[in-house]
């Protein structure tokens, strides 16, 4: 049976809880950006943490706020573009409609 769990988005205090459990930061200069992009964009915890999490021993903690915020900014330009194209399904198109007849003379 497939269910739909709903789940809610992470908010900038659930960041800096898990920036802190995952890198154990608890400030950086990246967060400001992360708090900025966090406010405009639907991200779960989860995906938070994936990107929070080092994927090699040679990738610090700046390399993994860099990829969150690429990821935050990605989700930004799908939701922008998601709205862009339902004002336009919303919009007539006033070019697929034939135009007047003519009467001959």
């Amino acid at each position: 049976m497939d269910k739909h769990i709903e789940l809610s988005y992470c908010k900038y205090e659930g960041f800096k809880v898990l920036a802190y459990n995952y890198l154990e930061l608890e400030a950086h200069p990246l967060f400001q950006s992360v708090a900025e992009l966090i406010k405009e964009v639907d991200i779960t915890p989860a995906d938070v943490a994936e990107n929070l999490m080092p994927k090699s021993a040679k990738e610090g903690p700046e390399e993994c706020l860099l990829n969150l915020i690429h990821t935050l900014e990605e989700a930004k330009s799908r939701q922008i573009m998601k709205c862009t194209e339902e004002l336009k399904d919303k919009e007539p198109n006033h070019n697929t409609a034939a135009p007047p007849e003519q009467p001959e003379i």
